[in-house]
């Protein structure tokens, strides 16, 4: 069972190493998901509370889920672009001052792993025009994004189309910066909401 080895490989820290694998082989033995199939689903989301938990006592567990969450979403990553991404979050200076390189290679190796027991293949393009990491057979961007645009685009409304044209590009610049304010309000105020729910 893939839910089995995933589970098994997320939760080998800590505490966990002797709680999780006795829970895991004990829901195994029992035969409990072949018999329920829904119990998949909800026992994703009883492993993402298991992991939110691990995530906000021990910061190599809190890197790693916020490598697999940029990379599940994104193509083309660099060391840089990773890393600055989790420092937003995490803040600056989570992988260390003087081995940080060291820290970001065995965090990687554990995101890869983890990737591979979920059957993708993470991989990274030297590529002059799209270097970074990438997960190999799968689009330029998460599904999970890609339904996001898919919607915000189903909602454009063609009436207010028709008004933006009749804009003068004046207007329209200010339009356009007043969206950008906006967006950058809400994402300052989601990371400092991370940042609380991680401190």
């Amino acid at each position: 069972m893939n839910l089995i080895r995933i589970l098994k490989a997320q939760f080998k820290r800590r505490a966990y190493k002797v709680f999780i694998p006795w829970i895991v082989n004990l829901i195994d033995k029992s035969g409990l998901l072949s018999y329920n199939l829904n119990m998949d689903t909800e026992f994703i989301l009883v492993q993402q509370a298991l992991l939110e938990d691990a995530a906000q006592r021990d910061t190599v567990t809190a890197r790693r889920k916020l490598l697999v969450e940029f990379l599940s979403r994104e193509r083309y990553l660099t060391r840089s672009g990773l890393m600055s991404r989790v420092e937003m979050v995490l803040g600056k200076g989570i992988f260390g001052n003087t081995s940080w390189e060291d820290v970001f290679y065995r965090d990687m190796k554990a995101v890869k792993k983890s990737f591979r027991a979920a059957g993708y293949d993470l991989a990274y393009s030297r590529n002059k025009t799209r270097a970074g990491y990438y997960l190999r057979g799968e689009g330029e961007i998460g599904q999970e994004v890609e339904r996001q645009i898919k919607g915000a685009v189903d909602k454009i409304d063609p009436k207010q189309v028709e008004v933006t044209r009749t804009l003068s590009p004046a207007q329209r610049v200010q339009q356009g910066i007043s969206i950008t304010n906006l967006a950058h309000e809400v994402t300052a105020y989601r990371q400092a909401k991370e940042v609380i729910s991680h401190g």
